[in-house]
């Protein structure tokens, strides 16, 4: 029998507001979920959605109030001399913030949207205006003095304002129809009428929220001579009804959701001309059953660019619209045998040329098109993917872009901002220093970028920088001093190193954290975090979570590995899980389990993972495969069987349960549930209406059937996450009192 780790003090101290008292009175430096979970956020002052006026001469941003950490304010601050200021005060507009209303409710969980008061904002185009929702009326910041306007106050929810380019009308969603406010006399005009019951004008549907990346469902022409908006129709999309439960009681919701394999809505798309107030119809082609993806204006507003994607996501056409008629024709279509990825890459250009980006050559990369659609040449090359187009500077020629690369090849675990040329050939510059993960904002001009950084010892800071990469000052210092709140536990952060392992010829990344006071004599007990899912992957040289720390705390290494499938990479890497999820994943996670009871200093029989969404699928498979040979999981909203899941996501990567009955089946969790190999927690909101219910119901049901001992924590009222600093402190006390009695101090075999 191998050393056991004994963190029973540590733990203790996690697991309740008494004893956590009496370790900070022992050792302040001990983190517990207490504090985590409390005001002010241990993450610092942390600007949020920041970005530049159109001219660069002023930066908005926003910021979670000290008071209360779910709570934002509107701030800005000029680029030159002179501190950041409070444009709007959330709780001083509007002190007793009511209910939103259930269309708001889940346009925010689309855009994961956890906090109120200000939760996003718009410029107009030249600049004079910044545009606020606040708790579902809309309220209109000028940039000369600061004068804050409300413009509606109604019972209803004014959703996906905008102010029009030029700063002369703001628009608006109300009751599923789309409204303009003439900002000069005040007037609203509604530009639909109809949108009622299963019709709905200019809001992106579930499906495109959700899954496709576009949160709008209407975009104003550059001169305000148009809006394109689209018509939803909801008839034909299968109602699903679920249980919304709340602590107060329940509510069966008749939700239109379209599972894979089933119906879409039909959505069309019109253009309303605001001079003339006629309305046409955009031809998007004989079949309906397609997703509207992108829709995009030309810079001098004439032409309009739709981006028409195939049910079965393997073409997506580029269609020139004639704003006056609706006419359409295909200027360029690109295709894939598996799937085409959708992007926000689309920058139409003064001169009519337009950038827009492709993986035809099995890497993300940006190319120079002509107004006709004809590929004038390649703008970036090489083995690495953009992240993506960032900005361009018209009279330089410059265009900005973020990856993850060096030296020409790909890097996964850091990202900075580049400089190409529209002009000519060049080998990307980088603007940003290496070393960490840059996120950048870059100014309509491209002369100067609002820069995002962090690395292992510096959280996240928000700077202003021109264009070559100069620091004009600081919006958020962010410095870690003390007097930030993470100070005093800043001694007892873990070691997190990085490492690689090899699988079907791609090379995954990996990163490790070791708890305080670290002895590889010793042996430890493993929590491997997981997700596992496409995304962008969660392994980066960057400032670790606080909740990280409280698993270091109890005694834990924290390791996480990216997958195949896993992280923007290259084509090849992502589709390896092509028509088969849950498989390559699960492989490459044995793998890495191997090589943790390789080392020396890991309890091989005290390895548990935990996950949430796509990571609760992987946790939930990986508890059932004997290679993994897990002690314990924690598998939060899983999805556990594809069909019950939407369709654009789902189809994209396992085409439909009619056509993959195979995929389908062997991704099911509960014909694997009979080869657990430890101990599983199973949780889930109760109101979740994206991986529904449904999911762990059928594998409680099963487990109970089975006779089978398990742990579950429902949340009632809580959708796809957990919400608050409450719920979240209850959410981290479970994980760590499960992962206590599984690998942990009070584990069986630590009696032994």
């Amino acid at each position: 029998m191998r050393n056991k780790l004994l963190a029973s003090t540590l733990f203790l101290a996690a697991l309740s507001p008494f004893t956590a008292a009496m370790a900070q009175t022992v050792d302040p430096a001990i983190l517990t979920p207490e504090r985590v979970f409390a005001n002010p956020s241990l993450a610092g002052p942390v600007a949020k959605s920041v970005s530049l006026s159109p001219d660069g001469e002023l930066v908005a941003f926003l910021r979670s109030r000290e008071d209360d950490v779910d709570v934002q304010d509107l701030w800005a601050a000029p680029i030159g001399a002179g501190e950041p200021f409070r444009l709007i005060d959330a709780r001083a507009l509007v002190p007793d913030a009511g209910e939103l209303s259930e269309a708001e409710k889940a346009r925010r969980e689309r855009m994961r949207i956890s906090q109120r008061g200000v939760v996003e904002y718009s410029w107009d185009e030249q600049g004079r205006y910044i545009l606020a929702p606040l708790e579902g009326d809309i309220f209109l910041a000028s940039r000369d003095g600061g004068a804050v306007r409300r413009l509606t106050e109604t019972e209803a929810d004014e959703i996906d304002a905008k102010v029009s380019p030029r700063g002369n009308y703001v628009s608006f969603v109300r009751d599923q129809d789309l409204v303009v406010l003439d900002l000069g006399s005040g007037a609203e005009t509604p530009i639909t009428d109809d949108g009622e019951g299963l019709i709905t004008w200019a809001t992106a549907e579930f499906i495109a929220q959700e899954e496709m990346d576009r949160d709008t469902g209407y975009w104003w022409s550059p001169d305000e001579r148009y809006i394109a908006l689209q018509r939803t129709d909801e008839s034909t999309v299968d109602i699903v009804p679920r249980l919304d439960i709340t602590g107060g009681g329940a509510a069966v919701v008749e939700q239109r959701y379209p599972r894979s394999g089933r119906p879409n809505a039909v959505v069309e798309l019109y253009v309303r001309d605001i001079v003339g107030g006629g309305r046409v119809k955009v031809d998007l082609g004989e079949n309906t059953d397609i997703y509207l993806a992108r829709v995009n204006w030309s810079a001098d507003g004439r032409t309009l660019y739709v981006q028409r994607e195939s049910r079965d996501q393997k073409r997506l056409d580029l269609l020139s619209v004639d704003p006056a008629t609706g006419a359409s024709r295909v200027i360029s279509t690109q295709r894939s045998d598996a799937w085409v990825s959708l992007n926000n890459d689309f920058k139409a250009l003064d001169d009519g040329n337009f950038i827009w980006s492709s993986e035809e050559t099995g890497w993300r990369h940006l190319y120079l098109h002509n107004r006709e659609g004809r590929r004038l040449r390649a703008i970036t090359r090489g083995a690495y993917p953009v992240k993506s187009l960032n900005g361009v500077n018209q009279a330089t020629g410059e265009v900005f872009f973020t990856a993850s690369m060096r030296d020409g090849r790909e890097l996964p675990i850091e990202q900075q901002m580049f400089r190409a040329s529209l002009r000519r050939p060049v080998d990307p510059v980088a603007v940003t220093p290496a070393g960490g993960w840059w996120g950048v904002s870059v100014n309509k001009t491209g002369t100067a970028f609002v820069g995002n950084y962090t690395d292992l010892d510096t959280p996240m800071q928000s700077g202003l920088y021109r264009a070559d990469g100069t620091f004009v000052r600081w919006i958020e210092e962010n410095r870690l001093d003390a007097d930030h709140p993470m100070y005093p536990f800043l001694s007892r952060r873990g070691d997190v190193t990085f490492g690689t392992l090899e699988s079907h010829g791609e090379t995954l990344v990996w990163q490790m954290t070791t708890p305080p006071g670290f002895d590889p004599s010793k042996t430890y007990p493993v929590v491997m975090q997981v997700y596992g899912g496409p995304s962008g992957g969660g392994v980066k040289r960057g400032w670790q979570s606080a909740n990280n720390q409280l698993l270091t705390e109890a005694g834990y290494i924290v390791f996480r590995l990216d997958n195949r499938g896993e992280g923007d990479r290259s084509t090849a890497f992502k589709q390896a899980l092509y028509l088969k999820m849950g498989q390559p994943e699960i492989e490459d996670q044995v793998l890495a389990a191997n090589y943790l009871r390789s080392l020396s200093y890991v309890d091989d029989s005290r390895i548990a993972m935990m996950g949430w969404s796509y990571g609760g699928f992987m946790s939930l498979m990986a508890l059932t495969e004997p290679d993994m040979g897990l002690t314990s999981a924690i598998a939060g909203a899983p999805p556990t069987e594809w069909s019950l899941y939407d369709t654009h996501y789902t189809e994209r990567f396992m085409s439909t349960p009619q056509a993959n009955a195979e995929g389908y089946a062997a991704s099911d969790a509960i014909p694997r549930l009979p080869n657990l190999t430890g101990r599983l927690l199973l949780m889930h909101g109760m109101a979740d209406d994206n991986v529904i219910l449904e999911n762990s119901t059928r594998v409680i049901d099963a487990l109970q059937a089975s006779s089978t001992p398990f742990e579950l924590m429902l949340y009632p009222g809580q959708r796809h996450g957990v919400r608050g600093n409450e719920r979240q402190l209850q959410q981290w006390r479970t994980y760590l009192d499960f992962l206590d009695r599984t690998i942990g101090s009070r584990a069986p075999a630590a009696r032994d």
